[in-house]
């Protein structure tokens, strides 16, 4: 289990909560799980394709008169095999931060190049609160609705607040703390 592809699981718990076609996989992603997932478009039908050919997904033809359309639906073995996955402890959550790489060379250059830097990520994080807030609003509702993944989605809704708002602090006290230290030294 420890080498299957995480792109596996993600797509397995998708089409627990209902069948989706290719592109529909994509929507929910953009919608969701890229806030801290990341998928790349281009892998999401090599994967339908193993999970199909390995049993985990059922494929078919939803077509319309415009449209050649696939839908998917999870099967007993592949939602079995998403439920055992669920059951072991992740063996390891990266934190990736392009920015703090840059910023512990920072000296390199200094304060003006860093404080751009923090910028830069600070108007990227802005960017994803504008897009998670409404989603946790309405998140905020349905958690409280009887189908119980609401309740899942909410809570991790609510990580990517704490988060990002956090780097929000951390962007204010790092840039102030930045151009004190660069105005000490003048």
């Amino acid at each position: 289990m420890a080498n299957a592809k995480k792109m596996d699981y993600a797509i397995l718990g998708l089409l627990c909560h209902q069948p989706m076609t290719g592109y529909d996989i994509k929507k929910w992603i953009d919608k969701s799980l890229r806030l801290f997932w990341g998928i790349s478009y281009g892998s999401i039908y090599p994967t339908l394709s193993t999970l199909t050919a390995n049993g985990m997904i059922s494929a078919s033809d939803v077509s319309t008169n415009e449209r050649t359309k696939i839908a998917y639906t999870v099967t007993d073995k592949g939602r079995a095999y998403l439920q055992k996955w669920l059951e072991v402890p992740a063996g390891k959550n990266e934190m990736r931060y392009e920015t703090l790489l840059k910023l512990f060379f920072g000296d390199e250059l200094g304060p003006e190049s860093s404080i751009r830097q923090i910028e830069v990520f600070e108007k990227k994080v802005r960017a994803e609160l504008e897009l998670l807030r409404p989603i946790a609003e309405r998140l905020t509702t349905l958690s409280k609705s009887a189908d119980s993944a609401h309740l899942y989605h909410y809570l991790t809704c609510q990580f990517g607040l704490e988060l990002y708002e956090g780097d929000l602090r951390w962007c204010a006290e790092a840039k102030k703390l930045l151009k004190e230290g660069f105005e000490q030294k003048l």
